[in-house]
């Protein structure tokens, strides 16, 4: 235990965010650089190391919290780091974009504040990296064996990561233009500085990963080619498929999906762009759906200019306070105020889209609503609250209905798919064509950043084993795991 008084002579603090003033004329990460220092071993000292370690349940990759927290509590980071990578090959995006159920599942949150694990986590990997401490693990010797993994996101690199390490020929293709997936595109930097992504792709090279940009397994390089090419496969290409919102005047100029709108933001600061061919500059701006996805595009349109910013939900408010229902240690649904909220805007509840209006030029001016509630367990429209809203650019941020089948790579493979439109596996991540393997959201449906890691390592394993026929490489889930966060 690291403290045994920690947690009754320690509150409860946590990462210090810069004035929103600052913060909005740049895209740099909003917290205060060092903020944690000064405060996170004591911050680690408040870890009960309790006799059953709920926080490791809460987490999907199984993370070894009280004993990495006993080390930041002494402050002997390299033992930390060695114990925060043992589970968890990218901690530096789980401790940034996480929404750490972790600490939801942690004891001491029964009565208390829960141990600021996440803050805990992301000091020993910025320490680990600043301090050396992160290096290359190329393996001793080759297996003679080659896998392809389609996509580089979270789970995709840590399927090719455990892969390589392992001893395989890895290579990971991705149709856009850079590594990272949604990790690249799909997060702003005022979240995550890309230097996190770009420092472990070099890693990942160092080991002996490959990387394949600007191929589209299907359009480019048919299924059955690369099926040839390589001994196995790993179908890591997420849940991209945006829902949409089938009302009149979705036709109209923009409005368009998160997806669409978000990477240009982030191609800017990859300096593609001087400025955003979808900019929210002096636009009232409206963003369809409550999540961290339209957090992200209230954040970006802040950071933009916009005149004003709303944010609409059709669920009504989460309470402050858990439900009955969603008791300790499950993750609750609770009401969240990101960093792009405590920067502006309007966050409006229980509304649905009826329809938008636009100019004589075909572009959107007016998003109307209504009021819904719940009746006999469904949501219904309440009569008389009709109204409108300006909207000269709107953002659906409604979450993913599956894996693109646009492409032509499910259909090439011929890959069968779940009730749920998710690619299906078996309990080693395999699919109905032999040799190749499905990780992430692509078999999951869209989930948090730590299920594509645990995925992508289980899936890894999974991989091994068919090549081998035998596998040290750790597992943490199993398709069917439901935890407790669920």
């Amino acid at each position: 235990m690291a403290d045994p008084k920690g947690f009754l002579t320690t509150g409860r603090e946590v990462a210090e965010t810069r004035p929103v003033e600052e913060r909005v004329k740049d895209w740099n990460e909003v917290y205060v650089p060092g903020s944690l220092l000064p405060i996170i071993s004591k911050q680690a000292g408040r870890c009960m190391d309790c006799g059953i370690p709920f926080c490791h349940n809460g987490c999907p990759l199984g993370n070894l919290i009280p004993e990495w927290n006993d080390y930041a509590y002494r402050e002997d980071w390299a033992a930390a780091s060695e114990r925060l990578h043992a589970t968890n090959n990218f901690p530096e995006f789980t401790g940034r974009l996480c929404p750490a159920p972790c600490e939801a599942a942690c004891v001491l949150g029964i009565n208390q504040p829960a141990v600021t694990i996440k803050n805990v986590e992301v000091s020993i990997i910025d320490k680990a990296w600043d301090s050396g401490d992160v290096t290359p693990q190329p393996p001793e010797r080759l297996s003679g064996k080659t896998v392809a993994v389609i996509g580089s996101g979270p789970a995709g690199l840590a399927a090719a990561q455990q892969l390589t390490r392992a001893g395989h020929t890895v290579v990971v293709y991705e149709r856009a233009d850079r590594i990272g997936g949604l990790l690249r595109y799909g997060i702003p930097e005022f979240k995550m500085e890309k230097v996190h992504i770009n420092r472990r792709i070099e890693q990942m090279r160092a080991e002996g990963t490959k990387f394949r940009t600007e191929v589209e397994i299907g359009t480019d390089m048919p299924a059955d080619a690369l099926r040839r090419r390589y001994d196995a496969v790993v179908v890591a290409a997420g849940a991209t498929v945006s829902r949409d919102l089938p009302v009149p005047g979705r036709e109209l100029n923009g409005i368009h999906f998160a997806m669409e709108y978000l990477p240009l933001a982030n191609k800017v600061q990859e300096g593609d762009f001087v400025a955003p061919p979808i900019t929210a500059e002096g636009k009232h701006v409206v963003v369809i759906g409550g999540g961290d996805t339209g957090a992200d595009c209230v954040g970006t349109a802040h950071r933009q200019g916009a005149a004003s910013v709303t944010q609409l939900e059709i669920m009504p408010r989460p309470g402050d306070e858990r439900n009955a229902n969603q008791p300790w240690p499950t993750f609750p649904m609770l009401y969240k105020v990101t960093s792009a909220h405590e920067e502006g805007g309007e966050r409006v509840y229980s509304v649905s889209t009826t329809h938008f209006e636009g100019d004589e030029d075909g572009n959107v001016q007016a998003l109307h609503l209504v009021e819904v509630e719940f009746k006999d367990g469904k949501l219904e429209q309440k009569p008389g609250t009709e109204r409108s809203i300006p909207a000269q650019l709107v953002t659906l941020a409604m979450g993913f209905t599956g894996i693109d089948r646009a492409g032509g790579m499910v259909e090439q493979f011929g890959l069968e798919l779940d009730e749920r439109g998710n690619v299906a596996r078996d309990a080693d991540f395999a699919t109905n064509v032999d040799g190749v393997f499905v990780a992430g959201d692509a078999g999951r449906g869209q989930s948090l950043i730590v299920w594509a890691i645990a995925e992508g390592r289980s899936a890894a394993r999974g991989v091994d084993r068919y090549l081998t026929g035998a596998s040290a490489l750790p597992a943490p889930i199993r398709p069917t795991d439901r935890a407790l966060t669920v």
